[in-house]
């Protein structure tokens, strides 16, 4: 897991994104809150944690103080999870969930300065549509290792599926699944809408979000045309 914050402007610390994202199955989880803290953080946590469908073994994160501490201790031996912290100076150690960052959160939300009063609605969209959108319907590039005859690892993205989907394809996977879990209650949630037709639907939820909590200086940057780039409003 990892964090990502949404901008400073004038002074003022924007919205922070928590991002976690399962190392086998891609499955990915995007919550905000509007400041890192101890009180709010472990409940975010636990929120996060509980959204995932599958049992969750191991907690990775980087050397942040934010996660490195007692109270997430205490969190994480209650629900019988295993925490890690990526080692010093090995950049490497967080690189799926850094790389979501990007390919991800940036990729959709922007640099652009969000409040921290709006760190609810941003939540809102997460929980109710983005979230839906990259477990269920966007594919995910899966990699096929294969070593030379110099041993040289050599990764190959050949298998493309949605995290769902590579849930599905694991072998027995229902003993993965949280108590009160079943997939015929997934398939509903999977099957509901095409890739396409919910991707609409998410732009469309974007969009709604983003006009909401424009204020005057990004109205300003709007009638310059210099906001679009900043608030990746393509349907791409």
């Amino acid at each position: 897991m990892d964090t990502v914050h949404q901008g400073d402007r004038d002074g003022e610390k924007g919205v922070y994104h928590i991002n976690l994202v399962d190392e086998v199955l891609q499955w990915e989880i995007i919550i905000s809150l509007p400041a890192i803290n101890e009180a709010s953080l472990i409940t975010t946590l636990e929120i996060a944690l509980y959204c995932f469908p599958f049992k969750i073994q191991n907690f990775h994160s980087d050397n942040g103080s934010e996660f490195i501490n007692k109270k997430v201790e205490r969190m994480l031996n209650k629900l019988l999870i295993e925490q890690t912290k990526s080692r010093s100076n090995k950049t490497n150690d967080n690189a799926l969930a850094e790389g979501k960052n990007g390919s991800v959160i940036r990729k959709h939300m922007g640099h652009w300065h969000i409040e921290q009063k709006h760190a609810d609605k941003v939540n809102r969209f997460f929980m109710e549509y983005f979230n839906r959108y990259l477990n269920y319907n966007r594919p995910c590039g899966f990699a096929t290792v294969t070593v030379d005859e110099r041993g040289k690892r050599r990764r190959k993205y050949e298998t493309w599926m949605t995290p769902y989907e590579r849930l599905k394809s694991l072998k027995n996977a229902e003993r993965y699944l949280k108590p009160g879990i079943n997939f015929k209650k997934l398939d509903a949630i999977a099957l509901e809408y095409t890739d396409n037709e919910f991707a609409k639907i998410m732009q469309k939820a974007k969009r709604k979000l983003f006009n909401s909590i424009m204020d005057e200086n990004d109205l300003k940057l709007l009638k310059k045309g210099e906001v679009i780039q900043k608030k990746s409003f393509t349907t791409k």
